[in-house]
């Protein structure tokens, strides 16, 4: 029989080994992890939550702004109302497509940089794994281009909305000051083409146009659409993200695969 001493020692061995061969497959797993498309998802999955949501509501605010107060006949702004309801349904489509890219880019994320990090062997040399990171790398672009897009045309209704605002705070500031009237002070949306030239009535002036700007409809439309608009803004942001790492894991994949050929011979 063994002694004791040797017995203890023996055992303390095997347990030190164990939790070393622990913390190596956690440092291996988290090294497998990719940080940037994890960071991305998350961006990207709060900005578009933030564009559909904000947006969505904005859009319904926006209508009942019109409706109310800058064009009382329904026939001058039918064609407005179908576009709105047109672009609530590719809001919708929009935030279903970016939750289902999201987690396929994360997921791609996860193979790549595995392959990168060569935890699974000759796997990462596949030309099926390299097609499929080329494809999202020139997918991933194209989406950043058109968010682009969406960023600016987002924040076309902020600047109307901020226009009439600023007209608001003007006639209060008259109105306080007592220097002058605001009533000559107008805002004419017809402008802006949302709703045609012969809209009734097209335009508020004064009282009338700073209690529109004092309604639950302007407050609230105003700021969603300013986080729809940063929302929109994150989600650029998230897919830069996912363009640095997704080309740079698929370079990093076809130099593995040139040197793992010129090895072979």
């Amino acid at each position: 029989m063994k002694p004791a001493m040797e017995t203890a020692v023996e055992e303390n061995t095997e347990q030190s080994q164990e939790k070393k061969g622990c913390f190596e497959c956690c440092i291996k797993c988290l090294g497998g992890v990719p940080y940037a498309s994890l960071v991305a998802t998350i961006l990207c999955f709060s900005g578009v939550a933030l564009f559909c949501g904000c947006g969505h509501v904005a859009l319904t605010g926006t209508v009942s702004i019109l409706e109310q107060h800058f064009s009382t006949n329904t026939s001058d702004h039918a064609l407005l109302s179908e576009v709105i309801q047109l672009m609530q349904y590719v809001i919708y489509g929009i935030a279903s497509f970016f939750f289902l890219y999201g987690i396929i880019l994360l997921a791609e994320g996860f193979y790549t940089t595995s392959a990168v990090k060569e935890l699974h062997g000759e796997f990462k040399t596949t030309a099926c794994g390299r097609c499929i990171s080329g494809m999202f790398v020139f997918l991933t672009y194209v989406l950043g281009v058109a968010w682009l897009g969406v960023f600016g045309f987002s924040a076309v209704p902020v600047f109307m909305f901020y226009n009439i605002w600023s007209t608001c705070e003007v006639i209060k500031s008259l109105q306080t000051n007592m220097t002058a009237s605001g009533d000559q002070i107008c805002v004419d949306v017809r402008q802006y083409g949302i709703i045609p030239w012969n809209a009734v009535p097209g335009r508020a002036c004064g009282p009338i146009l700073e209690n529109i700007c004092n309604t639950n409809e302007f407050y609230m439309s105003y700021h969603l659409f300013i986080v729809a608009c940063a929302g929109a803004g994150a989600t650029v942001i998230a897919l830069l993200i996912y363009m640095m790492a997704t080309t740079y894991n698929y370079a990093v994949l076809k130099f593995k695969s040139r040197e793992d050929c010129c090895t072979k011979f």
